[in-house]
């Protein structure tokens, strides 16, 4: 009974060395990148949801304070490419001497494509 203990015991030593010598498996941590750029896009447009061409839309930097402008077409739109992810913006549309309210574009908003539209009090 002595001579199987110590037998059994001594093929768990052999086994347990032998489990330590084999390569473990390395398993990678996959994170989901989150996007290095992000798009800021909209309309500027009237109460009445007319497009207002030749408006300027003003974007501001928050960390550096830098300001972006933007000169909409006929169609409205504007569009700010390659922005950081990590960075707050305000945004606002000027149409002769009348402002948009200020938007704000957080740095916690992670879409890609975010699309804010601005409208103009004109009479």
């Amino acid at each position: 009974m002595k001579k199987t203990l110590a037998l059994l015991a001594g093929m768990m030593l052999v086994v347990a060395v032998a489990a330590a010598q084999l390569p473990t498996p390395q398993f990678r941590q996959v994170k989901e990148r989150a996007p290095q750029t992000r798009t800021l896009t909209g309309m500027v447009s009237n109460q009445h949801g007319t497009p207002l061409s030749d408006s300027v839309v003003y974007l501001t930097d928050t960390r550096t304070m830098g300001v972006k402008t933007y000169i909409v077409g006929k169609d409205g739109m504007y569009r700010f490419p390659a922005l950081s992810p990590n960075v707050d913006y305000q945004v606002y549309a000027q149409y002769q001497s009348r402002r948009s309210d200020t938007k704000t574009l957080s740095s916690f908003d992670s879409r890609p494509n975010a699309v804010i539209n601005l409208r103009v009090e004109v009479k």
